[in-house]
Parts: C-alpha cells; structure tokens; sequence
C-alpha cells in the first residue's frame, strides 16, 4: 500500500510537470476535457429528445383521439339533422293539415248554426291569417294549432289589430275570435269563456261561440 501511494504521488508530480512544461500535452489535456464535457452534454440533449420525443408521442395520441372524438360528434350531428328535417316535415305536415281541417269544420260548424260563410286562409304582406271568413256584417278571424294556450287569443287579437290598421275592408261590424285545436290547455279555455272566443276542434266545440 505505502508503495502504490508513492507510485500514485510521483505520478500526479510528473503529470503536473508536464502539464506546466508541455505544450502540447497541456493542450491535448484540455481538449480532452473539452470533449468529456461536450459527450456529457450531448448525452444530455439526447436524454432531453427522448423526453421529448415521448411527450410529443402522447400529444398526437391525443390529438388523434381527439380527432376521432370530432368525427364520432359529426356523424351524430348529421344523424341529428336527419331526424330534425324529418320531425319539422312531420310537423309541417301536420300544421298544414289541422289549418285545412280547421276550415273545413268551422265552415261545417257555421252553417249548422246559420250562418253561411265561405272560410279560407288569409295571406297579406304583412300578415297570414289560418282561418278567415266575411259574410253580412260577421266576420270570422282565427288561427289553427295542434296545442293552444291562451297565447293563441294574443295571436288573434294582434292580427285583427293589423286588419283594423291596414285592410279595414277585410272586417266586419261582428268579429268572432276562433281557435281551433286538437288540444285546449286549461288557460286558453278559461280565457276564452272571459272573452267571447270560439274554441272548438274537429270532436266538437270546447267553448261555444257567442252568435
């Protein structure tokens, strides 16, 4: 042990002894140092790729998941908007039909109690009226729902305004009010009987006009 001491001493002196004498070994030295620091630093790049790398990898696991999350939200829109087209034609279809029934029974209906009036639809710039009629001195306004509230009376009631306003000719001394409806919610009923509206639908009259 006290051998390899010594041994390791004279080796450290004649090491600094070049370093301090010899050029060239002092630069070859360096260099080397300089080199064993830039491996270190490239291994610690390469660490930090990788790193990278991988987060890098997640984050388009992700956007592709993503992705697919996108496509799977535009298929169900598209099966959504399928079912919305059908259900508005559905109820497009089912408007045009109840206005068409509504006219035909509240047509039918005044003509059992004596009055003979043709009843159509009403269509003006600035209005469009479902159930409308004129004969003598009465005249029939009303609008057609498959589900009324007493919302329907409100309806009513500003279209008569606007014929008031701009088509004086389409009215009459007598105007009845007419909903007509599959389904009369309570409101509308209990409106209706206060002021004189004709509720009826094609079973038969919920509240009975006031003639």
């Amino acid at each position: 042990m006290v051998a390899f001491a010594e041994d390791l001493a004279r080796l450290k002196r004649q090491f600094l002894e070049l370093l301090e004498k010899d050029k060239e070994f002092r630069l070859a030295v360096a260099g080397y140092l300089e080199l064993s620091e830039a491996l270190k630093s490239l291994e610690s790049i390469e660490k930090n790729i990788e790193k990278l790398w991988e987060s890098t990898n997640k984050l388009w696991e992700n956007v592709n998941k993503l992705w697919e999350e996108v496509r799977a939200m535009r298929i169900e829109m598209r099966g959504m908007n399928v079912r919305l087209e059908r259900v508005e034609r559905t109820l497009e279809k089912l408007t045009l039909e109840i206005e068409e029934e509504a006219r035909i029974v509240v047509e039918h209906r005044l003509r059992e109690v004596g009055y003979e009036v043709e009843v159509t639809s009403l269509t003006l710039p600035e209005l469009e009226v479902n159930i409308y009629g004129a004969s003598g001195d009465l005249c029939i306004v009303g609008e057609a729902r498959v589900r009324a509230s007493s919302g329907i009376i409100d309806e009513i009631d500003k279209k008569i305004e606007v014929l008031k306003r701009l088509y004086p000719d389409k009215l009459r001394p007598r105007i009845l009010r007419v909903a007509y409806t599959t389904l009369a919610l309570p409101d509308l009923i209990a409106r209706a009987e206060r002021e004189g509206v004709w509720v009826l639908g094609a079973v038969g009259d919920v509240v009975k006009p006031k003639l």
